[in-house]
């Protein structure tokens, strides 16, 4: 897990925010390193010893280790007398996670509890871990009505550490939280979490001009009808940011009569190199719906314009960006703000259709900058929150120092394992701790992209020389292992246990292609996919839905 030694080393750096702590001791929490946690922590609270939050998370990591110990009690009690907020949640769901609560059932109850009424203090996400912990307080304290009810308020029913804000289900996909409009600037709507991606409405004295159109018309008009309490005006433009099936899919739902669809010149191009591709992994579309899709717009932007609508300027600005070479800047020079598309998508395109450009990206992150936005809308609510104006400069320095690190690699003969086991992170970002964030988001992605197009399919260590179908390395490992279910199991369940998940679940996976009627080997694979749900809830949220994809999650809003 590369973002949490990079977060080791990021957190000991001055001036980062809490946020980053957080996402570290989950990271570290998924991957049971507990002993590691606790020691950086430690470490921490001695250099920063006015932190409420790193006292707390030392005690977490202490009653991970050793249990219900004086110490780390002590540290937990002591962190949420000193602050509200973060200390309280750490302190609920740890006691709750112990046998009995630890006898402490009341003090979960009044922690959570009180995380729960000042919920808007904290991340969404956050109360489905609030609401599991909190049955276990009332399961503890002797009241069960109240237990099954917080129960069934948790969003799932599974045995999952789920602190991210993303529901998912087959007939919709993954969401990057609850639906909801966002006015980033005065007539400037976001439409969050109705689909995979977002998309935008900006009210103008003449109608609503809609900026992308979700990956299905259901979503889309849904969105629409939340919309119509803040204006009743009709659709008369709808600007494609790029082509990808995500962005344009629910299109049918915006089109009437007069409206006139606008995209960048190479959207052509971009829609048949996507309908050539494969499909995408479950969850990344609803059920029903298809990648390929056929949209022929009124008008391509082919240079920098600008388009007048009811008194609103739009500049469009095309762009290669990073994902695609269709992109297609919006920016609302009145409202300071951006819309970026996919051009910050970390993968460098979707990593399943051949595309992405390095140095689009670099090209597109100048060009953002260049226009002093004040705030920007990417194509995803993840993006949104990471890759904001302040990461920008800090990303694009640090981004072309990895740049250089692969190509230098590529021409030395060193494979991707290798490259990706640098674990690189640039002193750069010491000075901008926007960065490091958006940075650990989008730099394996990254150097996974460069380094396929920077080298061949045969690889210095020999990758891509000869190649074996599953059912072949299958009965390999069997032949290894004496013919029996038992050494599979076996393998994966220290695997997990040693917190390599992706690791344990290939074992398994070829164990079950030859046992597949092995009932441990099934119960196995679950608990294998749900550590690998856990572990790439923020930094990831492709693998996240090729996951829960897999895992058949269906994960509903936290009550």
């Amino acid at each position: 897990m590369k973002q949490s030694r990079a977060l080791l080393r990021a957190t000991t750096w001055p001036g980062v925010p809490d946020r980053l702590l957080v996402l570290l001791a989950v990271q570290l929490l998924a991957a049971r390193r507990y002993r590691e946690g606790l020691e950086h922590f430690r470490a921490l609270a001695a250099e920063r010893p006015g932190s409420a939050l790193i006292q707390s998370l030392t005690g977490v990591f202490g009653v991970h280790l050793a249990g219900p110990e004086e110490e780390a009690l002590a540290a937990l009690d002591a962190a949420a007398e000193r602050e509200l907020g973060l200390p309280h949640y750490f302190r609920g769901t740890t006691l709750a996670a112990l046998p009995g609560c630890a006898g402490r059932a009341d003090t979960v109850i009044a922690d959570l509890e009180f995380v729960l009424a000042v919920r808007d203090q904290f991340p969404p996400g956050f109360m489905h871990a609030v609401q599991w912990a909190l049955a276990r307080g009332y399961a503890c304290a002797g009241r069960p009505h109240d237990a099954r009810e917080a129960r069934g308020r948790v969003g799932h029913d599974h045995d999952l550490a789920l602190v991210a804000d993303y529901l998912a289900d087959p007939g919709h996909g993954l969401r990057f939280g609850p639906p909801r409009l966002v006015e980033t600037a005065p007539g400037v709507h976001v439409a969050q979490g109705y689909d995979f991606a977002d998309f935008g409405f900006v009210v103008t004295g003449e109608g609503v001009v809609a900026i992308d159109a979700g990956s299905d018309p259901g979503h889309v008009k849904a969105a629409l009808r939340d919309l119509r309490a803040v204006t009743d005006r009709p659709i008369t433009h709808v600007i494609l940011t790029h082509a990808h099936f995500d962005h344009i899919g629910g299109l049918d739902a915006l089109l009437g009569e007069g409206v006139q669809v606008i995209a960048q010149e190479a959207f052509a191009a971009e829609l048949a190199l996507q309908a050539a591709s494969p499909p995408p992994f479950p969850y990344l579309l609803p059920d029903g719906q298809e990648h390929r899709k056929h949209v022929v717009p009124d008008r391509l932007v082919s240079r920098p314009e600008t388009l007048t609508v009811g008194g609103v300027e739009f500049g469009l600005v095309p762009i290669r960006g990073g994902e695609s070479a269709d992109g297609l800047l919006v920016h609302l020079r009145d409202r300071g703000v951006v819309f970026t598309g996919d051009m910050c998508m970390p993968y460098l395109g979707a990593p399943f259709f051949p595309e992405g450009s390095a140095e689009g990206l670099f090209e597109a992150l100048a060009t953002v900058q260049e226009l002093r936005p004040r705030s920007l809308v990417h194509g995803h609510t993840a993006l949104t929150e990471n890759f904001t104006v302040e990461a920008l400069p800090g990303l694009l320095a640090a981004l072309r120092e990895l740049h250089a690190v692969v190509l230098a690699g590529v021409a030395a003969g060193r494979p991707l394992v290798e490259l990706l086991d640098l674990d690189h992170l640039p002193e750069t970002l010491r000075d901008h701790p926007a960065a490091i964030t958006p940075y650990l988001v989008i730099r394996d992605g990254f150097l996974q992209r460069v380094h396929h197009q920077a080298s061949g399919y045969w690889q210095p260590d020999g990758t891509g020389v000869e190649h074996f179908s599953a059912g072949e390395w299958a009965a390999a490992l069997d032949l290894l292992g004496g013919g029996g279910a038992e050494p599979f199991a076996a393998a994966a369940a220290e695997l997990l246990n040693r917190g390599e998940p992706a690791l344990g679940l290939r074992i398994v996976e070829h164990g079950l292609l030859r046992h597949p009627q092995a009932p441990a080997l099934a119960e196995l694979r679950h608990r294998l996919l749900l550590a690998l749900v856990e572990r790439n809830q923020f930094f990831d949220p492709f693998k996240f839905a090729y996951y829960a994809g897999l895992a058949g999650l269906t994960l509903a809003p936290a009550g």
